[in-house]
Protein backbone atom coordinates (compact mmCIF):
# COMPACT_ATOMS: atom_id res chain seq x y z
CA UNK A 1 0.00 0.00 0.00
CA UNK A 2 1.19 3.55 -1.18
CA UNK A 3 2.58 5.39 1.76
CA UNK A 4 1.34 9.19 1.92
CA UNK A 5 4.78 10.65 1.97
CA UNK A 6 6.38 8.26 -0.26
CA UNK A 7 9.10 9.48 -1.65
CA UNK A 8 9.04 12.89 -0.63
CA UNK A 9 11.75 15.20 0.95
CA UNK A 10 10.88 17.00 4.07
CA UNK A 11 12.78 19.79 6.49
CA UNK A 12 11.45 19.54 10.14
CA UNK A 13 12.99 22.61 12.33
CA UNK A 14 13.73 22.17 15.92
CA UNK A 15 12.57 18.74 16.04
CA UNK A 16 15.29 17.36 18.60
CA UNK A 17 12.57 16.57 21.10
CA UNK A 18 8.64 17.32 21.52
CA UNK A 19 6.20 18.11 18.09
CA UNK A 20 9.08 18.38 16.30
CA UNK A 21 10.31 15.14 16.86
CA UNK A 22 6.92 13.63 16.51
CA UNK A 23 6.03 14.88 13.10
CA UNK A 24 9.79 13.42 11.68
CA UNK A 25 8.74 10.14 12.92
CA UNK A 26 5.08 10.11 11.33
CA UNK A 27 6.23 11.91 8.36
CA UNK A 28 9.45 8.96 7.90
CA UNK A 29 6.23 6.03 8.77
CA UNK A 30 4.87 7.40 5.83
CA UNK A 31 7.91 7.20 3.31
CA UNK A 32 9.05 10.96 3.95
CA UNK A 33 13.33 11.37 3.64
CA UNK A 34 13.46 14.09 6.88
CA UNK A 35 15.99 16.54 7.07
CA UNK A 36 15.74 17.93 10.73
CA UNK A 37 17.45 20.60 12.66
CA UNK A 38 18.36 21.10 16.20
CA UNK A 39 20.32 24.47 18.25
CA UNK A 40 22.08 23.36 20.70
CA UNK A 41 25.04 21.05 21.67
CA UNK A 42 22.83 19.55 24.56
CA UNK A 43 20.59 18.12 22.15
CA UNK A 44 23.58 16.92 20.11
CA UNK A 45 23.09 13.27 21.29
CA UNK A 46 18.89 13.20 21.01
CA UNK A 47 19.42 14.53 17.46
CA UNK A 48 21.73 11.40 16.61
CA UNK A 49 19.58 8.86 18.30
CA UNK A 50 16.59 10.38 16.43
CA UNK A 51 18.36 10.25 13.20
CA UNK A 52 18.95 6.68 13.21
CA UNK A 53 15.38 5.95 14.42
CA UNK A 54 13.93 7.92 11.43
CA UNK A 55 16.21 5.43 9.37
CA UNK A 56 15.47 2.45 10.86
CA UNK A 57 12.20 2.86 9.24
CA UNK A 58 13.63 2.50 5.89
CA UNK A 59 13.86 6.27 4.80
CA UNK A 60 17.07 8.53 4.67
CA UNK A 61 17.53 11.26 7.34
CA UNK A 62 19.92 13.69 8.83
CA UNK A 63 20.16 15.56 11.38
CA UNK A 64 21.37 18.79 11.02
CA UNK A 65 22.93 21.61 13.76
CA UNK A 66 21.38 25.27 12.71
CA UNK A 67 19.63 28.23 13.94
CA UNK A 68 16.76 28.70 12.27
CA UNK A 69 16.62 32.33 13.77
CA UNK A 70 20.06 32.57 11.67
CA UNK A 71 19.30 34.03 7.92
CA UNK A 72 22.83 32.81 6.74
CA UNK A 73 22.64 29.67 8.59
CA UNK A 74 19.30 28.71 6.75
CA UNK A 75 20.93 29.67 3.63
CA UNK A 76 23.20 26.73 4.20
CA UNK A 77 21.17 24.34 5.80
CA UNK A 78 19.00 24.66 3.08
CA UNK A 79 21.75 24.48 0.22
CA UNK A 80 22.96 21.45 1.93
CA UNK A 81 19.82 19.43 2.08
CA UNK A 82 19.43 20.22 -1.73
CA UNK A 83 22.75 18.60 -2.22
CA UNK A 84 21.61 15.53 -0.25
CA UNK A 85 18.54 14.84 -1.01
CA UNK A 86 18.04 16.44 -4.50
CA UNK A 87 14.61 17.97 -3.47
CA UNK A 88 12.49 19.61 -1.39
CA UNK A 89 8.86 19.27 -0.39
CA UNK A 90 7.61 19.73 2.35
CA UNK A 91 8.93 22.77 4.94
CA UNK A 92 7.66 22.01 8.71
CA UNK A 93 8.48 25.77 10.51
CA UNK A 94 8.42 24.25 14.35
CA UNK A 95 11.50 25.81 15.83
CA UNK A 96 10.44 28.10 18.11
CA UNK A 97 10.69 29.30 22.45
CA UNK A 98 8.64 31.29 25.27
CA UNK A 99 10.20 33.62 27.39
CA UNK A 100 7.36 34.43 29.04
CA UNK A 101 6.70 37.45 31.31
CA UNK A 102 4.80 41.04 32.63
CA UNK A 103 4.61 43.00 29.97
CA UNK A 104 5.64 45.21 32.92
CA UNK A 105 8.97 43.09 33.51
CA UNK A 106 9.47 42.23 30.15
CA UNK A 107 12.97 43.12 28.86
CA UNK A 108 14.27 44.41 25.57
CA UNK A 109 16.02 41.29 24.80
CA UNK A 110 13.57 38.31 25.92
CA UNK A 111 10.93 40.06 23.28
CA UNK A 112 13.64 40.02 20.72
CA UNK A 113 14.65 36.96 21.60
CA UNK A 114 11.12 35.13 20.92
CA UNK A 115 9.82 37.50 17.75
CA UNK A 116 13.33 35.94 16.47
CA UNK A 117 12.93 32.54 17.00
CA UNK A 118 9.21 32.45 16.51
CA UNK A 119 9.08 34.26 13.80
CA UNK A 120 11.93 35.74 11.96
CA UNK A 121 12.64 31.97 11.38
CA UNK A 122 9.70 31.22 9.67
CA UNK A 123 10.25 34.12 7.32
CA UNK A 124 13.97 32.37 7.18
CA UNK A 125 13.16 29.40 6.21
CA UNK A 126 10.35 29.80 3.69
CA UNK A 127 12.44 32.61 1.85
CA UNK A 128 15.00 30.26 1.08
CA UNK A 129 12.25 27.04 0.21
CA UNK A 130 10.53 28.32 -2.36
CA UNK A 131 12.89 28.63 -4.36
CA UNK A 132 13.07 24.71 -5.12
CA UNK A 133 9.62 24.56 -4.82
CA UNK A 134 8.56 27.06 -7.50
CA UNK A 135 10.87 25.52 -9.55
CA UNK A 136 9.32 21.95 -8.98
CA UNK A 137 5.70 23.87 -8.94
CA UNK A 138 5.34 22.05 -5.77
CA UNK A 139 5.48 21.88 -2.18
CA UNK A 140 3.54 22.22 1.15
CA UNK A 141 5.12 24.41 3.69
CA UNK A 142 3.37 24.25 6.88
CA UNK A 143 4.03 26.68 10.12
CA UNK A 144 3.72 26.11 13.65
CA UNK A 145 1.91 29.14 15.60
CA UNK A 146 -0.39 28.73 18.51
CA UNK A 147 -4.00 28.92 20.47
CA UNK A 148 -1.96 31.73 21.82
CA UNK A 149 -1.70 33.36 18.71
CA UNK A 150 -5.33 33.97 18.36
CA UNK A 151 -6.29 34.31 22.26
CA UNK A 152 -3.26 35.83 23.92
CA UNK A 153 -2.61 34.93 27.05
CA UNK A 154 -1.18 37.88 30.10
CA UNK A 155 2.23 36.82 30.79
CA UNK A 156 3.14 35.47 27.34
CA UNK A 157 2.66 38.93 25.08
CA UNK A 158 5.98 38.08 23.14
CA UNK A 159 5.02 35.05 21.96
CA UNK A 160 1.17 35.70 21.12
CA UNK A 161 2.82 38.62 19.44
CA UNK A 162 5.08 36.58 17.23
CA UNK A 163 2.49 33.25 16.48
CA UNK A 164 -0.19 36.00 15.55
CA UNK A 165 2.76 37.22 12.93
CA UNK A 166 2.64 33.56 11.96
CA UNK A 167 -0.84 33.81 11.03
CA UNK A 168 -0.97 36.84 9.01
CA UNK A 169 2.74 35.56 7.05
CA UNK A 170 1.14 32.20 6.38
CA UNK A 171 -2.19 33.48 4.48
CA UNK A 172 0.25 36.17 2.67
CA UNK A 173 2.43 33.66 1.23
CA UNK A 174 -0.53 31.38 0.58
CA UNK A 175 -1.34 34.24 -2.20
CA UNK A 176 1.60 35.09 -3.49
CA UNK A 177 2.56 31.06 -4.33
CA UNK A 178 -0.68 29.50 -4.58
CA UNK A 179 -0.68 29.70 -8.50
CA UNK A 180 2.85 27.85 -8.54
CA UNK A 181 1.07 24.55 -6.41
CA UNK A 182 2.43 25.29 -3.48
CA UNK A 183 0.70 25.51 -0.58
CA UNK A 184 1.20 27.36 3.23
CA UNK A 185 -0.61 26.56 6.11
CA UNK A 186 -0.80 26.91 9.95
CA UNK A 187 -1.49 24.67 12.87
CA UNK A 188 -2.73 26.23 16.17
CA UNK A 189 -1.65 23.95 19.04
CA UNK A 190 -3.01 24.03 22.28
CA UNK A 191 -1.52 23.47 25.43
CA UNK A 192 0.66 19.89 24.14
CA UNK A 193 2.32 17.74 26.36
CA UNK A 194 6.36 18.58 26.17
CA UNK A 195 9.48 19.55 27.81
CA UNK A 196 7.96 23.40 26.57
CA UNK A 197 5.15 22.99 28.99
CA UNK A 198 6.30 20.83 31.94
CA UNK A 199 4.45 23.37 34.04
CA UNK A 200 1.43 21.90 32.77
CA UNK A 201 2.54 18.63 35.47
CA UNK A 202 1.37 21.33 38.15
CA UNK A 203 -1.67 19.56 39.49
CA UNK A 204 -3.71 22.79 40.25
CA UNK A 205 -2.35 24.58 36.71
CA UNK A 206 -3.26 21.48 35.16
CA UNK A 207 -6.63 21.49 36.34
CA UNK A 208 -7.25 25.02 35.88
CA UNK A 209 -6.48 24.83 32.19
CA UNK A 210 -8.13 21.80 31.52
CA UNK A 211 -11.52 23.61 32.51
CA UNK A 212 -11.28 25.38 29.82
CA UNK A 213 -10.62 22.38 27.08
CA UNK A 214 -13.69 20.64 26.08
CA UNK A 215 -12.42 17.15 25.27
CA UNK A 216 -11.13 17.74 29.19
CA UNK A 217 -7.09 16.61 28.09
CA UNK A 218 -4.33 18.09 26.89
CA UNK A 219 -2.44 17.23 23.19
CA UNK A 220 0.09 14.41 22.88
CA UNK A 221 2.51 15.46 20.36
CA UNK A 222 1.09 12.98 18.13
CA UNK A 223 -1.86 14.59 17.80
CA UNK A 224 -0.58 17.45 16.16
CA UNK A 225 1.54 15.21 13.76
CA UNK A 226 -1.07 13.68 12.52
CA UNK A 227 -2.28 17.22 11.31
CA UNK A 228 0.96 18.25 10.17
CA UNK A 229 0.80 15.27 7.82
CA UNK A 230 -2.65 15.63 6.95
CA UNK A 231 -1.33 19.05 5.58
CA UNK A 232 1.43 17.52 4.24
CA UNK A 233 0.06 14.59 2.13
CA UNK A 234 -2.14 15.36 -1.17
CA UNK A 235 -4.76 14.63 1.22
CA UNK A 236 -4.89 18.53 1.85
CA UNK A 237 -4.38 19.28 -1.91
CA UNK A 238 -6.97 22.23 -2.23
CA UNK A 239 -5.97 23.67 1.09
CA UNK A 240 -3.92 26.74 1.85
CA UNK A 241 -3.90 29.75 3.80
CA UNK A 242 -5.68 28.26 6.66
CA UNK A 243 -4.82 27.64 10.52
CA UNK A 244 -5.81 24.72 11.51
CA UNK A 245 -6.83 25.03 15.83
CA UNK A 246 -5.36 21.41 17.21
CA UNK A 247 -6.37 22.72 20.80
CA UNK A 248 -9.12 20.23 21.94
CA UNK A 249 -12.12 23.10 21.73
CA UNK A 250 -10.27 25.66 23.55
CA UNK A 251 -10.82 28.82 21.41
CA UNK A 252 -14.17 28.29 20.77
Amino acid sequence: MMKLLENKVAIVTGAARGIGEAIAIKFAEQGAHVAFTYVSDSSAEKAKLLEEKLIALGVKAKAYKSNAGDFEQCEVFVNDVLKEFGAIDICVNNAGISKDNLLLRMTQDQWNDVLNINLNSVFYMTKQVIKPMMKAKSGSIINMTSVIGMMGNAGQASYAASKAGIIGFTKSVAKELGSRNIRCNAIAPGFVETDMTSYLNDNAGAEKYLADIPLNRFAKAEDIANVTLFLASDMSNYITGQTISACGGLNI
